[in-house]
């Protein structure tokens, strides 16, 4: 099995990405080839890598590659969670593929399509400028067709209330790419952005505890990865502050689909990210300004269609810097690379 190791900047772990095609179909002998790379990643140091990419030639005629991830959990070697993607590894993957002649060399301008198995997910992943080290993105979610806005809640409302130690905290579940669950910091006592960015264990318990309560609350799993949560509060006009988790930590940034969903649920009228953001007044602006503890990211949504019908044709977010480490347990091959043409 051969493992490339590529880090997008401001994730908190590097993606391990393998070529599906010499992985096991079936879920329980795969999750036991995952599980031995991890002890061996462990092994040499690298228990931190906790993100895995599988990828292949795509059999799509409209894509190049197809895409699956799996999160491996942290409380045990033989733990994942197979729901849901991730951008940051989306990009990672195709930085790898393209390193270890999957495709073709990355060259600026050319446009890479993934298909992401896990949820459906159409990724264009659009080169900006490369190096030896690695690669600058911008990364494109597709909707195709374009999706009714309000399809993109959860619950199917802007807001939906969690009992949750004795009261009612509202909150907005949206799923694009992940399903997120975004709340007002000031609902979990923090109500600035220097208290928000600081590394408050109070704060992170209160925001893990409040993930819990809506795991239980849908009936959905709480020992797996998904929602995702994070705290948010004003930033100015188009912009929020941004904290959130990841597995298991505090994420350094915000996730490339947490993102996505804060740009997503702010084109929704209602919604935390709405109300928070001021999008309201901006309404020629798709432009939704993040800024996290590491760096600030950009989103944009297009937004098709009038009101009473309003449906997300794409969500972009510019400069995401990929860096490419190598191979890891390399497994030698006699055969030839092929490469498969990407979009100019």
């Amino acid at each position: 099995m051969t493992v490339s190791l590529a880090r997008a900047h401001g994730t908190p772990c590097p993606t391990a990405v393998m070529d599906a095609r010499t992985l096991p179909d079936s879920e329980p002998e795969l999750l036991a080839r995952l599980s031995e790379l991890r002890s061996a990643l462990a092994d040499q140091g690298a228990a931190d890598v906790l993100k895995n990419a599988l990828v292949q030639p795509s059999r799509h005629p409209l894509f190049d590659l197809d895409y699956r991830f799996v999160q491996s959990m942290p409380d045990s070697f033989d733990s994942f969670d197979l729901r849901g993607s991730c951008g940051h590894s989306i990009l990672a993957a195709v930085e790898a593929a393209a390193r270890t002649g999957m495709i073709q060399p990355l060259v600026a301008g050319c446009r890479v399509r993934v298909n992401v198995l896990n949820n459906g997910d159409n990724v264009v992943c659009e080169a900006e400028e490369t190096d030896d080290g690695g690669t600058r993105f911008t990364a494109h979610f597709l909707c195709s067709p374009p999706r009714p806005v309000n399809d993109l809640l959860i619950t199917g409302e802007p807001v939906t209330g969690i009992p949750f130690e004795g009261r009612t905290v509202p909150v907005s579940l949206v799923s694009m790419g992940n399903p997120y669950l975004f709340v007002h910091a000031a609902e979990l006592g923090v109500h600035t952005v220097e208290g928000l960015f600081a590394d408050d264990l109070v704060l992170f318990d209160r925001m893990t505890r409040l993930r819990l309560a809506v795991c239980r609350t849908l009936g959905w799993d709480t020992t797996g990865a998904f929602p995702k949560v994070a705290a948010l509060l004003p930033d100015g006009p188009g912009a929020l502050a941004v904290r959130a988790i990841s597995v298991p930590s505090w994420h350094p940034t915000v996730a490339l689909t947490g993102a996505t969903c804060l740009a997503a649920g702010a084109a929704v009228e209602g919604t935390i990210p709405y109300l928070l953001s001021g999008v309201s007044e901006q309404p020629d602006s798709d432009l939704l300004s993040l800024r996290t503890p590491g760096a600030t990211v950009r989103a944009s949504a297009r937004i098709a269609g009038g009101p009473g019908d309003r449906r997300l044709a794409w969500i972009s977010v510019a400069e995401k810097q990929v860096d490419y480490a190598g191979l890891f347990l390399p497994a030698p091959t006699s055969e030839e690379l092929s490469w498969l043409p990407l979009t100019a």
